[in-house]
């Protein structure tokens, strides 16, 4: 079973003008659909990037195949080529203009709520369903997706796409060219709570915000809290993958990137250009400087410094890690050898 991706119909010619690309066969072959190259059926276009995938061309089912310009076919093929200089690269450019144009939607669906105190750029699209709040100001082409919530004082910058059922609670702000995915909640109350001498909890107001910089991705189902004070702050760059937690007050730098399931607590400090794996957890109030590593599963309880790579739980160096783990593997081994040792030790006396 296969299951092929579906777009609008295009020709070799204007696939080829797209990509500065050059047609060898029939430019006026049309395609409708992608297909990986094996599974190629008539009307659909692949690519051949690694040369594992070589033997295929020559069997392939596809009407169109996006080939670098070095290919030599060592036997007759049936589809049209296109040769570019990167085969890859070229499939991977086609799949964002495609992109551009499928998502290139305009107007406003019914039914929606959109406050008279509200303000919208042009080019907008708001989806049905969906809410904007008093005073929210969204920049030009912007794209909000059915059921999504906008807050009041929300403030959305241009270009930006907020999938369906996200939620962008008040006072958040967003800039330029960021993308939040579906489920992902912006702006909730921070984790604030404080005893009373009842042996309950108090919540403790949290009348900050969240912003978020330019060119920021926020993954499906991730929850960034506004602070207490002062702001959450996701800083320009920064790729955030699905069902990650940050805290309150919580500051991430420019260009990090993060994998799913993690979690930061409040008011830590990530530096730029850090790389954080999945399910790594992190805790509230210290500094992680630039370029640090952070393998999966591990666990931060101290401030680190620029450039480390760390794993474990609790995390230390990578290096000393792997070694380490070498000889945790050989532990029941090392015991055997040890109580035999020590059997001879009490024998010998």
């Amino acid at each position: 079973m296969h299951i092929d991706t579906i777009l609008m119909e295009f020709t070799a010619n204007q696939i080829a003008e797209i990509l500065n690309g050059t047609v060898d066969g029939d430019g006026s072959v049309a395609v409708s659909k992608l297909s990986k190259i094996e599974e190629g059926t008539p009307g659909s276009l692949t690519f051949l990037a690694n040369p594992k995938y070589t033997n295929f061309i020559y069997d392939t089912q596809a009407s169109l195949v996006i080939v670098g310009q070095d290919f030599k076919p060592e036997h007759e093929i049936s589809a049209t080529l296109i040769r570019v200089e990167d085969a890859y690269s070229a499939f991977s450019t086609l799949l964002s203009y495609y992109n551009q144009v499928k998502m290139n939607k305009q107007g406003i669906e019914q039914p929606v709520f959109i406050s008279e105190k509200a303000q919208h750029g042009e080019g907008c699209y708001i989806g049905a369903f969906a809410y904007i709040g008093d005073h929210a100001i969204m920049g030009d082409h912007v794209k909000i997706y059915p059921n999504v919530y906008i807050g009041d004082n929300v403030k959305i910058g241009n270009n930006v796409v907020i999938f369906s059922g996200a939620k962008i609670y008040s006072e958040t702000e967003i800039g330029d060219h960021t993308v939040i995915h579906s489920g992902a909640i912006i702006g909730a109350d921070g984790f604030g709570f404080s005893p009373n001498e009842h042996g309950t909890y108090d919540k403790v107001p949290q009348i900050g915000n969240v912003i978020i910089e330019a060119n920021v991705d926020v993954g499906a189902g991730t929850t960034i809290d506004r602070a207490t004070l002062g702001s959450t702050i996701i800083r320009s760059g920064v790729k955030l993958d699905n069902q990650i937690q940050i805290a309150h007050n919580v500051e991430i730098g420019q260009n990090t990137v993060i994998a799913a399931q993690t979690g930061i607590a409040g008011s830590t400090k990530i530096g730029e250009n850090c790389m954080i794996g999945g399910q790594v957890g992190i805790v509230g109030h210290i500094t992680i400087g630039d370029n640090v590593k952070i393998q999966a599963q591990s666990g931060i309880g101290r401030s680190i410094k620029d450039n480390e790579v760390l794993q474990g739980s609790p995390a230390f160096n990578y290096g000393e890690y792997s070694k380490s783990y070498v000889h945790f593997k050989n532990l029941p081994k090392i015991v055997r050898a040890f109580d035999a040792l020590e059997k001879q030790v009490n024998n010998d006396k």
